[in-house]
């Protein structure tokens, strides 16, 4: 093997375990329930405060269309599940968003049996990969009681802004259909 293609391999390695979580086109989405808790006790929700974590990339930080756009489709999303928001006294759940955007490498590999050049079909490449995570927390208790969360590939959302909207409505929803419905 030359030195090329050990470099490639190793690239190979490293990325398969952002491949396996963002996907090039793809959106993976998982969420998480409080051992032994009944959600179906929960029927109001109002907003926490904003996240002070960056998200990694300056166009996203201080954005007010991202903000507005993830906070009304989750709004939506938690109306269809028969959430009520109430903005006086005090809500069942408080629900927080946070947003990560960083680049990921993607790397394209087929078994081809070509030991000699690798096996890979094209160039590695660079791509933005993001990450929502959606919170409900009791606030009586300030535990967290559910959790859910998206990745997947923004590259080229963050400078189109219907793209961007696609995208955040996709991931809302996506994650938010995962929670169990409030009776």
């Amino acid at each position: 093997m030359n030195a090329a293609t050990i470099r490639l391999s190793r690239l190979a390695a490293l990325a398969v375990s952002a491949l396996m979580l963002t996907g090039c086109a793809t959106m993976s989405v998982g969420s998480y329930l409080a051992r032994g808790l009944d959600l179906h006790a929960y029927h109001t929700f109002d907003w926490g405060p904003p996240d002070a974590l960056s998200t990694g990339d300056p166009r996203l930080d201080n954005n007010r269309f991202f903000d507005e756009r993830v906070r009304s489709q989750a709004e939506r999303m938690l109306d269809a599940r028969g959430f009520q928001r109430v903005t006086s006294g005090a809500p069942d759940l408080l629900i927080h968003y946070h947003v990560n955007i960083s680049q990921d490498v993607h790397v394209s590999h087929r078994d081809r049996g070509d030991r000699e050049r690798g096996g890979f079909d094209r160039d590695p490449y660079v791509y933005d990969a993001g990450t929502l995570v959606i919170d409900l927390v009791d606030p009586r208790t300030e535990t967290l009681v559910w959790r859910g969360w998206a990745t997947g590939s923004m590259e080229g959302a963050i400078d189109d802004q219907a793209w961007m909207d696609a995208r955040i409505d996709e991931a809302v929803t996506r994650i938010l259909e995962r929670l169990p419905r409030a009776r």
